[in-house]
């Protein structure tokens, strides 16, 4: 899916959303009511961004991270009092280059980043030990939704079964966002095994 030039920003405490991935959210801040209105008028497109530790709250572009994931909204239900749930799904991991607005919401200039993939045995041998140590969170009863499971078993992707595993396995924000700056595939699978160990 082709990615707009430039899209609206949310920044939030504790949430990195992924590629692949889907994030559920409650809007019903002024503003950011105001920043969904724009993107379902526009692409039905924005960026979650980790609002910084340091920060209680943001108030400026430096308070937030400037790497991200654009999301689509797949789904979105308003209620009568003006807020809305909706089901935001990663597409891809993105940079601001530039902020075309900063209030009430921002909106970012954006540039794509590509994973470096290293198809290899090396990426073979660490996707299996990703999927080893899922195997050990399933034992002590974490666990994706069946689909996924049934899914990962199949997988060949090593970006995704390393995105989908930070995302959903990995409880520090911090380390999450550590995982998504990551563009090297095999790095990013061995940051997972290493926080999936600790997380154990």
């Amino acid at each position: 899916m082709k990615l707009p030039h430039q899209v609206p920003v949310m920044p939030l405490p504790g949430a990195v959303l992924f590629p692949h991935a889907l994030l559920p959210l409650y809007i019903f801040e002024p503003r950011y009511r105001e920043m969904l209105e724009h993107a379902l008028h526009h692409h039905r497109m924005f960026c979650v961004t980790l609002i910084k530790p340091s920060c209680p709250e943001w108030h400026a572009p430096e308070d937030f991270f400037h790497l991200a994931t654009a999301g689509l909204i797949r789904a979105c239900v308003g209620r009568g009092d003006g807020t809305s749930n909706l089901i935001l799904q990663g597409l891809q991991r993105v940079r601001f280059a530039a902020f075309e607005q900063e209030t009430p919401f921002p909106i970012a200039t954006i540039d794509p980043l590509e994973s470096e993939v290293q198809s290899s045995v090396k990426t073979e041998a660490l996707g299996a030990k990703v999927l080893e140590l899922y195997d050990k969170f399933k034992g002590n009863g974490r666990h994706f939704p069946r689909k996924v499971a049934r899914y990962l078993s199949d997988l060949s992707d090593p970006e995704m079964l390393a995105d989908l595993m930070a995302s959903t396995f990995v409880s520090d924000p911090l380390r999450r966002q550590r995982v998504l700056e990551e563009l090297s595939v095999n790095q990013r699978l061995r940051l997972v095994i290493q926080y999936l160990h600790e997380e154990m």
